[in-house]
């Protein structure tokens, strides 16, 4: 495990086609509420960009999401913070 569902991203890989998601599913019970950890469906998207042949931008998507973990500054409730995920999608998006 590496650090809960909210950091787990899955790619279903064929000889032609990939679909790429986060492992948490769709946590309903959260619905409305915009707490839930959207760095798993960040780093999915960052797992497709490879399997497309972006490694570069790939690669920058990887680091901004380090970069925002490491700072400590913006933590989803998972994390043991009160960041909205907007607020958590905007400030890893600031580093790309």
């Amino acid at each position: 495990m590496v650090g809960g569902l909210g950091f787990g991203c899955s790619g279903n890989i064929g000889k032609k086609l990939a679909v790429f998601e986060p492992t948490h599913g769709s946590a309903p019970k959260y619905f409305g509420q915009y707490k839930v950890n959207p760095i798993a469906t960040i780093l999915a998207a960052k797992m497709m960009l490879e399997w497309l042949g972006e490694a570069e931008l790939a690669v920058k998507v990887e680091s901004a999401v380090a970069r925002v973990i490491e700072e400590g500054k913006f933590k989803t409730y998972d994390m043991g913070g009160d960041t909205k995920t907007l607020e958590m999608a905007e400030a890893i998006a600031a580093y790309i």
